[in-house]
């Protein structure tokens, strides 16, 4: 009885899939002290750093590149640091959050998302935000 050698072939390497997520959000605190403390939090959790720039003295925009299996601490991070999110941007990271969390073979892939963060930064009372039209039906 002859053996035969079984190898183990090895699994094809997944193509490179390209995310990119675009965020928006305000703060009303001073940017010398936000950008500082965001970047720091975002390197805690994992995160990479691609590009910082002020877009105008008052709009700094980031780009990031995060795994999946991490957004959640960058989702909590933006938080925590206070960076307050556009409604779309909420809308954006809990759907990345419930693929990490729903589908396990995605998240266990090194799947690597790049954020852009437009960040705002607003004074208090500031009028951007408080339009409201006001009229008679």
């Amino acid at each position: 009885m002859t053996m035969k050698s079984v190898s183990a072939a090895m699994p094809e390497p997944l193509p490179a899939e390209s995310l990119i997520v675009e965020l928006r959000g305000h703060s009303y605190a001073d940017h010398r002290q936000v950008v500082p403390s965001l970047l720091d939090a975002v390197a805690a959790c994992g995160c990479w750093v691609l590009e910082q720039r002020a877009t105008s003295p008052t709009m700094t925009e980031l780009r990031l590149e995060v795994q999946l299996r991490s957004v959640f601490e960058l989702y909590s991070s933006l938080i925590a640091a206070g960076v307050e999110l556009t409604r779309d941007s909420h809308t954006r990271m809990s759907g990345l959050c419930t693929v990490r969390d729903h589908n396990p073979r995605q998240a266990k892939r090194r799947r690597i998302i790049t954020v852009r963060l437009e960040l705002s930064f607003l004074e208090q009372g500031s009028p951007e935000l408080g339009k409201v039209s006001v009229g008679r039906a």
